[in-house]
């Protein structure tokens, strides 16, 4: 794969930081806090919420899987003279903005899981676009760096969405509201604001003589492929069900639980930006990208370990810290990874989206399986026994993806 060697700015950095800071702060906060107290149920039939939760977040899943490889398949076809990321950006914004609004207002799990299809549908297509642009404009030297935006920006973004919401004593449909501004202002302006170069005729993939999704058939890319989806199915398992955790696991009140869960989200944030920006900076430098995202994979793990041997809410706290550290080298380290294993570079925008899905798969099965094994035994330890081997079975699969030879 070829590669641009023009460094870009500061400039672009921040934008590209803004962009992802209220992608991930309007995915997440309905994820952690607002679809939970949506969905719960009384004490007495509390698994039921945890389920409703868990399929709601699945259907989501689904529909963004489907939405983002083709939104990125179709911007790389973008005819010659036309913008490539941009449209597609734009549409994905105020699609999220639109549903944000409309799952406010929905009662019930299936009003609810509808609204949220097109939540999921307009966050994959915007994402799409927007980590196009690491493989379209960045040098291998820059992609850790964008990657740790990406990946620290995941973090702040819990914290921003939830903390606004607790901190203001926002109700859900102002909450809603509140995500939905910030992902159309935002969103909107960023996509403007940064370039994105008009099509050329080599930009386009050729119509003929070309398989199929022929980057699945790549050795490594499947391989890095098949980690990443594993890995993030492990974290959706330790982390999408906390509240619930909180509430039915630990027997918290209410209020007490949106107040953890506060705290533990800022605890898991501070670790999530440390190894995003030390790993992303650590990767550049030395472009042994692969072992550091196997490392990362590890250290996950360990935090399911410590949860489940000592369920307690201190020891809640120290598996936040470590989750934050092995999901934040991770999501940043092994995003670069995947944007230096891309085979084909006519096709970077449909091969991230399909980097994008192993994300939106695991929040797809991830709270599913998360709320099937918690009705199985009546309890939350073996969602996070599950959690940490699933996060040793990705760094296992990754393993198997060779390390590029850098340009």
């Amino acid at each position: 794969m070829t590669t641009t060697t023009t460094k870009v700015g500061f400039r672009w950095m921040s934008l590209f930081t803004l962009a992802w800071l209220a992608i991930w702060t309007v995915q997440l906060t309905p994820v952690q806090l607002l679809l939970p107290l949506q969905l719960d149920t009384p004490e007495d039939d509390w698994i039921r919420g945890v389920v409703s939760s868990g399929l709601v977040l699945g259907i989501g899943g689904l529909a963004g899987i489907v939405a983002g490889p083709a939104a990125g398949a179709l911007s790389d076809r973008a005819g010659v003279g036309r913008p490539r990321r941009r449209p597609w950006a734009l549409a994905g914004v105020w699609l999220t903005a639109v549903c944000l609004v409309l799952t406010g207002y929905a009662e019930g799990p299936w009003a609810v899981g509808a609204a949220w299809v097109g939540v999921s549908v307009g966050v994959a297509v915007s994402s799409a676009a927007f980590t196009a642009l690491i493989a379209d404009q960045l040098p291998s030297t820059q992609r850790g760096a964008a990657s740790a935006a990406v990946g620290s920006s995941q973090a702040v973004g819990i914290v921003l969405g939830v903390g606004l919401v607790v901190l203001l004593g926002l109700g859900i449909q102002a909450g809603y509201l509140l995500l939905a501004g910030i992902i159309a202002v935002v969103g909107t302006a960023v996509a403007l604001l940064l370039p994105d170069p008009a099509a050329t005729a080599q930009m386009r993939p050729p119509r003929e003589g070309r398989r199929a999704l022929a980057s699945l058939r790549d050795r490594d890319f499947a391989w890095m492929l098949s980690g990443r989806l594993v890995t993030n199915i492990g974290n959706a398992l330790g982390t999408a069900l906390f509240l619930f955790f909180l509430l039915h696991g630990l027997g918290q009140p209410n209020a007490t639980a949106q107040d953890n869960l506060l705290l533990l989200i800022v605890v898991y944030t501070v670790f999530v930006v440390l190894a995003s920006v030390l790993t992303g900076i650590i990767s550049d430098r030395t472009g042994n990208r692969r072992r550091l995202t196997i490392a990362a994979t590890v250290v996950q793990a360990a935090s399911g370990v410590a949860i489940a041997l000592v369920p307690t809410f201190e020891m809640t706290m120290v598996a936040a810290a470590l989750m934050g550290l092995g999901y934040g080298a991770f999501s940043t380290v092994g995003l670069a990874f995947a944007a230096d294993l891309l085979p084909d570079e006519q096709d970077h925008a449909r091969d991230l989206g399909i980097v994008n899905v192993t994300a939106a798969l695991g929040q797809l099965i991830g709270p599913v399986l998360g709320a099937g094994l918690v009705a199985l035994v009546g309890g939350f330890w073996l969602v996070f026994v599950a959690a940490a081997v699933l996060s040793i079975v990705g760094g296992v699969l990754t393993a198997f993806a060779r390390q590029p030879a850098r340009s």
